[in-house]
Order: structure tokens, then C-alpha cells, then sequence
């Protein structure tokens, strides 16, 4: 009898192993005096499809919905078969498991599905890691959790993967059903969480297109002290010249202004200045790694994703990253020492840097009340090798490790002085920014901000102002009339949809709904939103344009079809927040799947009778009989087939291809339906 390490990949088996002492190669696996290591390749198992429970179910039809399984199955991937049975085999002797996946819901869904299929009915413990280094997996096998710790996030992710099989299956034949029903031959896929994504997409793309810019006007004023020139903006008095952004939208007050003040003198009457403090930024989590990097270097998110995980497992530099949270344990800042030295022999440039740290300042990111799952992607206490790094994985990692070494630096401190003038009789402002302490913003000065950017080149923005004092008079040296138009809003990249994302409360209009979903709630997971985007593009309802993301007409077009709570970002959110009730044991699994089924019901009834306004495709009638033909492919290239197949076996080759190669009817229907 022995104990079975359950790990999620090879490569984090192999680390692990070596900690244990397991060696010795055997049959996908490694082992050691009364202790072996094995792995899977993320999920081994995957949903059954429809006619696993029923062989009807195999062709789509409305009559057959809603598929609402009494007992769920689950299918051993093809690809997986081999390791499968080697999990199976080692589970027959080991008298103590421990899951050694991710940690996180996902993680333990992988692993508990095993074990379940398995019917392993010995000890369960779970090893709790958030980096991959030596020193992390050596202080995670002294605390190995009892399996009962983390039962609740298995919960949780069943409850996600039955509620995504219950709408996407069953919606997305209904509603491809309903198309062709209409004459439309396309997958029209619906899913719980890609959907409510693409109708952020689709609502902003249409906000652009019927957006109608209006003029506004602003007075700009330029004044001189003695010390030098500095800029001041008209502040109307009377808010009925204001839209609600407070700028000005009436062209003939501010031209009476100009025409009343032009070459008058400013007199000083207000003089204030303050000093401000900006707090070291939070170390990041996956979500504002994703933002940053698709804001700086247009990255895509599954990119970042892939390349945060490869600093995680391969190069060992960087923790856990599919976290969503963005502070510290205080526990962590004994090991601060040691973090910073792994930086420093793994970079020797950051010798000067590393002298200014004070190791025993406590920023805002040490807080235990604020840890979820993970804490905050950090360096890990393991030197790495960044000449080993692809540029991007180096600008990531780099990222990453400022944000921490910020954490160490003093606040970056700068006096802010507020100034009004009087120009006659109208009001006139301008603030300026001295910085006294340049604090951790040392550490970005060659990436300074997008925003701050913005704010500092804006009319009336900050500037560096010259001496000046309250009552003086300062000689005006001109004064312009500046005319401008409303901004539509942007395109969403990569990186302002898993904002969106993350923060679907901002979209919900409904109070109620609002309140319930606070700003915590989201769509998706930070494990999850990257592949959402790409499940969009690749289906074709999203596509790149440049560094943004657009829909495309069918996307617009599958939104305008579904029913409002199936495309609702609140809505989803809400769904999100319940899987995170289960997870804290808050909500029981039961409860929520019960929940699920009740609505795929009504929305089943629903789909019944919509109407799918989807562009009429391009046809052709079939040679030998006359019905109506559609597009098909196989290995030979684009054919049209006929739809009456296979009764009629009429065919047209499209293009110069070889003729086309008959396929099985059973390799057609497949075709057909994916």
C-alpha cells in the first residue's frame, strides 16, 4: 500500500517527485520508497454527449429538449485512454491519495473526476501550492490539507461544468434547430458565460456605430508670472451652458467670454497647495496582468495566460497565476529577503535598485483579510534565468517583479497646487504637480501609465507651474476659443473586456440586480475569460481588428435571437456568484443544479418560438433532383451537397479540387452539426 501524488501535468509531477525522493521511472509515473507520482493532462474525462444517454439523441430536434440528465456521465477522452489506465491501475494499491492539481476549483474537479470514475474509496488529502520552486513545494508538503478542505470547490466545479453542459447543449440545438428550420445552415452556439461576453461586445460595437459626436467648447487662457507662462481653463458659472460632463455646449457664451476677457489680466484668488501620497500599486492578479500587458504590448489574453503559466512551470520564476486576487499574506513578507535576493542573482542589474528597498516596510498589499484562494503573482524564492525568456515572457516577468519590489519603496509623493484667477469677472482654474518624493515610481519611469500620460498632455492638465501668489495680478498673453467633440466609446481590446469581465456590474441596469452583484461578481473565472475570447473568435462571432476586438454579423445576429437572460452579463454574474456560494459551502450542489434545470426549461419554451434573422446563405438546386444544395468540405476540398442525402447523392465540386470524396452518412451528420 502506498501514496499516490495526483498531479495536473508531467512537468509539475517531476517537480514534486524529486521532492519526494520518487526517482525511479515506471509506467506514466514516477516512485519512490512507499510513494508515487502520477499526472494527467488537464481533464482525462469530459462530459458524455446526449446519446450516451439516450442513441435518439444523436439527431438534433426540438422535440427531444430539454436533455436533463438524472445521472450524469462522463467518457474517457481517446487521447487519454493510455494514462487513464495507468491512474486506474495505481489507484487499485495506493492506500492514500493526494490531489496534487492547481489549486483551484478546476484543479480539483480534474482530479476528484478521476478518482470518482475510479470508485477510489481510500484517504484523500490535497497538497495546496502556489509556486512550483523547491523551497514552496518542500513548505506545502509539511501542511498537505485534508481532503475535506477543499471538497466544496469539487461542488463548485461540477455545479459549473453540468450548468455549462445544461444551457450549451440544449440552447445551442435549440436555437441552430430554429435556424434551420428558417432556412439557415450555421452552428449557432450558445453558452453560459460566452454569450453574455459576446453581447458586451456586440452593445459596444453598436454604442460606436450610432454614436453622433457633439461640439463643445472650451476657453484656454495663457498668463504670465514672473517665474514663467503657465495655462488656465474658463470654468462656467451658470451649469445650464453644462451637459453632464460638465462641459461647456453652447458656443455663443463662451465666444461672449473670449470677446469680455480677451487681453485682460488674471487676478490670483485662490492659491492652495497640498501634499499627496500614492501608495505602492497592489502586486497584480491574472485579470490586470491580461490588462496591463494588452494596454502596453497589445497581447492578446489567452497570450499573457500561456505566458504567466510557462514563468509558473517552466522557468519557476513567477507564482501561481490564475489567481484573482491582488494582496499578500503577511506570512509571506519573512520570505521578502529571500525573493529579493533570487532577483538579484538572476538579474545583477537590479543592484541599485535592490539598495533602495526597505525589506521591512509594511505596504497596503500585506493584508490576510483581503486572500482568497492565491494571493498576488509574485517572484518566487527561486533564481531563474531570464536569458532563457522569450521578450514577451521577459516583459511579463519584469512586470511582475517591479510590482513587488514596489512594495518596498517609499509612497511617491508630489505637491499639488490648485489655482483660480479672476479674468474680468470670470472664473478661471488650472492645478500643477511638483513631485517631492519619487518613491516606487522609480521603478516605473519607462512605462509610465497610459492615463497619466493622457492627463499630463491634456488642455488644462497638470503642469509644472512657476511661482505664484494669491492677489497678484498676472498679465494675460492670450486667449483662444477651442472647439471639440464628444469621444465615442473605444473598441474593446483583450484587456478592457476581462476588465468588462470582471466587473459585469457596471453593465447591469437594474438596481436591484447591481446591488446584489456588487462589484465583485464577474463572468467567467480568471482560469476561463482568456479561453472565452478565443471560443468567440474561433467561432466566428468575434474577429480581430488591429489591437480590438469586433463582432461580426453572425454574433450580432445569434444575440439578437436569444433571450434576454441567456445574453444578460448580470444575469451570468449572478450564476457565478452562486457557484461561489457552493464552493464556500454555502450552497449545495443539488440547490443549484436544480436551479439550472428550471431555467433551461423556460428557456427551451422560449426558443420554440423565436425567430432567427440570420443573412439568407448562398444556395444552389441539386442537378439531380432539384432540392436545395449547401456547402460541405472534406478532404478533397468545398463541394455543394444535396441536402436530401442520402436518398440523393448529388454533388457540385466548388473551385478546381479533385472531385469530391464521398463521405460516411455518419461522418455527414457530424459534419452537419459542429
Amino acid at each position: 500500500m502506498s501514496r499516490l501524488f495526483l498531479c495536473e501535468k508531467p512537468s509539475q509531477g517531476r517537480e514534486i517527485a524529486q521532492q519526494l525522493g520518487a526517482t525511479q521511472k515506471g509506467n506514466g509515473c514516477l516512485q519512490g520508497k512507499g510513494v508515487t507520482v502520477t499526472w494527467v493532462f488537464g481533464h482525462l474525462l469530459e462530459p458524455a454527449p446526449p446519446e450516451a444517454y439516450n442513441p435518439d439523441l444523436k439527431q438534433w430536434t426540438l422535440e427531444a429538449l430539454p436533455i436533463l440528465p438524472e445521472k450524469w456521465k462522463l467518457e474517457v477522452k481517446p487521447s487519454a485512454k493510455k494514462q487513464f489506465n495507468v491512474i486506474k491501475k495505481l489507484l487499485g494499491s495506493a492506500s492514500e491519495v493526494v490531489i496534487a492539481t492547481d489549486a483551484e476549483r478546476e484543479g480539483e474537479l480534474i482530479a476528484r473526476e478521476v478518482l470518482e470514475a475510479c470508485r477510489f474509496s481510500g484517504k484523500v488529502s490535497r497538497l495546496w501550492l502556489s509556486s512550483l520552486d523547491d523551497a514552496s513545494i518542500r513548505k506545502a508538503l509539511n501542511d498537505i490539507l485534508p481532503g475535506e478542505a477543499t471538497q466544496s470547490l469539487y461542488q463548485a466545479a461540477l455545479g459549473r461544468s453540468r450548468g455549462d453542459w445544461l444551457v450549451g447543449m440544449n440552447l445551442t440545438r435549440a436555437f441552430t434547430v430554429q435556424a434551420r428550420n428558417q432556412g439557415h445552415d450555421k452552428l449557432l452556439s450558445v453558452g453560459r458565460v460566452q454569450t453574455p461576453v459576446l453581447k458586451l461586445v456586440v452593445d459596444r460595437d453598436r454604442a460606436i456605430a450610432a454614436f453622433v459626436p457633439k461640439p463643445f467648447w472650451e476657453v484656454v487662457g495663457v498668463f504670465q508670472a514672473p517665474g514663467g507662462a503657465f495655462k488656465a481653463k474658463w470654468q462656467p458659472a451658470d451649469d445650464s451652458l453644462l451637459d453632464e460632463e460638465g462641459r461647456c455646449v453652447h458656443q455663443a457664451a463662451a465666444q461672449s467670454v473670449v470677446s469680455r476677457c480677451q487681453g485682460q489680466p488674471g487676478q490670483i484668488t485662490e492659491l492652495e497647495t497640498t501634499r499627496k501620497r500614492e501608495k505602492q500599486p497592489l502586486v497584480l492578479d491574472l485579470a490586470t496582468l491580461q490588462q496591463v500587458c494588452s494596454r502596453r504590448w497589445g497581447y492578446g489574453a489567452q497570450q499573457v495566460l500561456d505566458i504567466a503559466q510557462a514563468l509558473y512551470e517552466t522557468h519557476k520564476a513567477t507564482t501561481y497565476p490564475r489567481t484573482d486576487c491582488r494582496y499578500l499574506p503577511m506570512s509571506q513578507l519573512e520570505e521578502a529577503q529571500q525573493v529579493v535576493t533570487a532577483l538579484q542573482q538572476s538579474d545583477s542589474s537590479l543592484a541599485p535598485t535592490i539598495d533602495q528597498l526597505d525589506l521591512t516596510r509594511k505596504s497596503r498589499v500585506w493584508n490576510d483579510s483581503q486572500i482568497t484562494a492565491h494571493h498576488g503573482i509574485i517572484p518566487t524564492t527561486a533564481a531563474c534565468d531570464p536569458g532563457r525568456m522569450s521578450e514577451p515572457e521577459w516583459n511579463v516577468y519584469d512586470l511582475i517583479r517591479r510590482h513587488y519590489l514596489a512594495q518596498f519603496l517609499p509612497a511617491h509623493e508630489y505637491d499639488q497646487t490648485d489655482v483660480a484667477l479672476r479674468v474680468a469677472g470670470e472664473r478661471f482654474t488650472t492645478t500643477g504637480r511638483q513631485v517631492r518624493v519619487e518613491g516606487w515610481k522609480v521603478l516605473f519611469r519607462a512605462q509610465q501609465d497610459d492615463q497619466d500620460e493622457e492627463d499630463k498632455a491634456s488642455e488644462g492638465g497638470y503642469q509644472a507651474l512657476p511661482a505664484l501668489q494669491r492677489d497678484a495680478s498676472v498679465p494675460q498673453r492670450s486667449l483662444d476659443l477651442v472647439t471639440k467633440q464628444t469621444s465615442p466609446p473605444k473598441p474593446f481590446s483583450d484587456g478592457t473586456l476581462i476588465n468588462a469581465m470582471k466587473n459585469a456590474a457596471r453593465f447591469e441596469p437594474n438596481p436591484k440586480l447591481k446591488a446584489r452583484l456588487k462589484e465583485s461578481a464577474g463572468i467567467g473565472t480568471e482560469a476561463t475569460r482568456a479561453g472565452i475570447i478565443e471560443t468567440l473568435l474561433k467561432r466566428g462571432f468575434l474577429k480581430k481588428k488591429g489591437r480590438t476586438l469586433v463582432s461580426t454579423p453572425l454574433g450580432q445576429q445569434l444575440i439578437d435571437a436569444l433571450p434576454e437572460v441567456v445574453t444578460n452579463p448580470g444575469m451570468t454574474a449572478l450564476w457565478e456568484q452562486a457557484l461561489d456560494s457552493v464552493a464556500a459551502g454555502e450552497l449545495s450542489l443539488e440547490d443549484f443544479m436544480a436551479r439550472q434545470q428550471t431555467l433551461v426549461e423556460r428557456l427551451i419554451d422560449q426558443a420554440r418560438s423565436a425567430t432567427i434573422n440570420l443573412p439568407k446563405e448562398p444556395t444552389k438546386a441539386c442537378p439531380e433532383c432539384g432540392a436545395p444544395m449547401k456547402k460541405r468540405k472534406n478532404d478533397y476540398g468545398a463541394f455543394w451537397g444535396c441536402t436530401k442525402y442520402p436518398d440523393c447523392k448529388g454533388m457540385v465540386k466548388i473551385g478546381n479540387g479533385k472531385k469530391p470524396k464521398r463521405k460516411s452518412q455518419k461522418a455527414r451528420s457530424q459534419g452537419s452539426s459542429s
